[in-house]
């Protein structure tokens, strides 16, 4: 059964000394695509900003904005109403393993199966993803490896940050959604399946009254190849459902922060982030 959501994702910095010049670029608008539609979306910016904006390289809406007058804080929110189906499970026809090794495919999906700097390539780790495909087909070869993951880490926040890799993750067996899916790509491109990162939101509760609006998750998981693109969530050990709502797609976490950027001025003291959801149906 679908859903539809309000989400309102409130992220800003504070600052030592007056900024001057600061270049951003917000990613806060959610995908439509074949599991959700967006109805509404509008980002807002403290101070007032003329922003403009683009689909990016991945497929993902960024919303970019500059300030040219001197500021102590910046604050940027997103406020998104969109509908949302369950994912779609790898039934039908999938690729065999020696199409997914082709060179034809190999090429194609070149940039979601090499190294990054959030998911290198690490022996040990392809050690694992060797014994994890071994005598299944590939998509219950990508649930073994999303399913290794939940039952080897132990989420704690705190442990880990934005600028932690898979490898550096797996070495204290700890970490976040964001390091969940950073090494459920790694095994996978060792494998040679295609994968991506994905960021969104996810809603906590599921019986989530009409109306109610609730303390919302940042969150990341995972979407692979292997006939056809399809999500799978290794922090939950669970397929993607109607509690998710994608943002955006990428390599890793580099491709997708919800806000970046660059500034010219005092240095940046703090970021808050706030997001809310409410189910409206």
């Amino acid at each position: 059964m679908g859903r539809r959501m309000r989400v309102v994702h409130t992220t800003g910095f504070a600052y030592d000394d007056a900024v001057t010049r600061s270049f951003n670029e917000a990613r806060l608008t959610p995908l439509t695509d074949g599991r959700q539609n967006v109805i509404l979306n509008r980002i807002e910016t403290i101070p007032a900003t003329r922003p403009y904006r683009y689909t990016d390289y991945w497929g993902s809406a960024v919303t970019a904005f500059d300030l040219h007058v001197p500021h102590s804080a910046l604050a940027v929110t997103g406020l998104s109403v969109v509908e949302t189906e369950s994912g779609t499970a790898p039934a039908g026809p999938h690729w065999s393993w020696a199409e997914l090794h082709s060179d034809d495919n190999l090429d194609l999906y070149a940039e979601f199966l090499v190294p990054t700097g959030y998911v290198p390539a690490d022996s040990e780790l392809a050690g694992a993803a060797d014994e994890l495909a071994r005598d299944v087909d590939p998509p219950e070869a990508v649930l073994r490896a999303a399913d290794w993951v939940y039952s080897q880490m132990t989420y704690v926040p705190g442990t880990t940050s934005v600028h932690t890799s898979a490898v550096q993750a797996w070495t204290d067996r700890r970490g976040v959604c964001q390091d969940y899916a950073h090494l459920t790509l790694l095994l996978l491109r060792a494998m040679g399946i295609p994968c991506r990162y994905v960021s969104g939101y996810l809603h906590p509760d599921p019986d989530a009254g009409i109306g109610e609006t609730v303390a919302g998750q940042s969150h990341a998981w995972i979407e692979a190849f292997t006939g056809t693109w399809w999500g799978y969530d290794p922090t939950n050990a669970t397929d993607i459902d109607e509690q998710h709502i994608s943002v955006g797609v990428g390599r890793d976490y580099a491709d997708v922060p919800p806000l970046k950027g660059i500034f010219h001025g005092g240095r940046s003291t703090d970021l808050d982030v706030i997001v809310e959801i409410t189910r409206l149906a």
